[in-house]
């Protein structure tokens, strides 16, 4: 697969991320069971009519692409490509909420028009009059690393030079109240919320002076029982002509469930010897998390340093040349991402 450009990271998260200069040097501690994403002023950024109308994933998912865009300089892409967990959650919920309160009667179309997954995408290429490639993927945690392998493909095959690729997720007050088991809690007693954000990024064919790093390969498993997962991590890195020890860091999302078992499996044997980096319990979890950890790794790559909030072991190098993004959701889609410096 040929190799694409990370030109812009944009990210609305729990952490003051949506600052550029931000990388972890004030950090907010999340006590609650819940957390909801640092909102920007999205008056300077949305016309504050269409923004009425706009739930929090929309906001939040059209305000991170057009800073992506702006940072990228480039006023329209190729092709818009997102990946939600859940869509736009808080709308769903309002229109079902109508149905039981009205007796399935003079219903409002505009919330049910308003809570497709696919929202979040349409409503950027509205505001930037795109009328180029846009899909959205809605496969739970696999959501936003197949935005990320749709984007690549394109470029790889010459269908675009530039694609906005985008992971957003909303909380929204019912879903959590009956679907999520809210309190996750690690081995050191430590909340891992449930939450939200929006990550976009800018990838391109053209490296760029403000290029970030390279997206070199991604792969995706529904399933991957435990001991197979060494097999999976090695073959993947020999496809990619890399050993184990090319592996600079390794970016893991640990979330405190009985499933971190993966992620420990993998500290405890093949990179022991590497900085181990965590990140939910800065960002919280949800489906697209794994874009704040993408955020991270491509920030990794262009400072050159880690935050010690983020490592989980103490080893540091002098050099990121080869970073490993790795994630699951209890037990099922796990995904590989591999960035190089470029």
């Amino acid at each position: 697969m040929k190799s694409c450009y990370i030109n812009s990271i944009v990210s609305i998260s729990a952490q003051k991320t949506f600052e550029g200069t931000f990388f972890f040097k004030e950090i907010i501690a999340h006590k609650s069971v819940t957390v909801n994403a640092i909102h920007p002023n999205y008056k300077n950024l949305i016309n504050p009519i269409s923004s009425r109308r706009m739930s929090t994933g929309v906001k939040m998912g059209v305000s991170a692409a057009i800073m992506s865009l702006k940072e990228a300089n480039i006023k329209i892409p190729d092709a818009i490509i997102t990946g939600t967990g859940m869509g736009c959650i808080e709308d769903s919920e309002k229109f079902l909420n109508a149905i039981i309160d009205n007796n399935e009667q003079y219903l409002n179309p505009t919330l049910f028009i308003n809570s497709t997954h696919n929202t979040v995408g349409a409503q950027i290429a509205i505001a930037l009059n795109c009328k180029g490639y846009n899909m959205t993927y809605v496969h739970g945690a696999s959501s936003f690393p197949l935005a990320l392998f749709d984007a690549q493909l394109l470029i790889h095959e010459k269908e675009a030079k530039t694609a906005l690729v985008g992971g957003v997720d909303e909380l929204g007050k019912e879903f959590i109240k009956k679907v999520i088991r809210l309190e996750k809690m690690n081995s050191e007693g430590i909340i891992v919320p449930f939450s939200e954000g929006a990550n976009f990024f800018l990838l391109s064919s053209e490296k760029k002076i403000n290029t970030y790093a390279s997206l070199k390969n991604i792969d995706i498993f529904h399933k991957i029982e435990l001991h197979n997962l060494q097999e999976k991590l090695e073959k993947f890195l020999e496809n990619n002509q890399l050993l184990t020890s090319d592996i600079d860091a390794v970016v893991l999302g640990l979330n405190g469930d009985a499933y971190d078992s993966y992620y420990y499996q993998l500290q405890e044997s093949i990179f022991k010897t590497i900085p181990q980096i965590q990140y939910k319990h800065l960002s919280g979890e949800f489906f697209t998390a794994s874009g704040f950890g993408f955020w991270i790794s491509s920030n990794l790559i262009k400072k050159q340093y880690i935050p010690d909030a983020l490592l989980i072991n103490s080893i540091k190098k002098s050099e990121y040349n080869n970073v490993l993004l790795y994630n699951q959701f209890k037990g099922y889609q796990h995904t590989f991402i591999l960035l190089t410096a470029c």
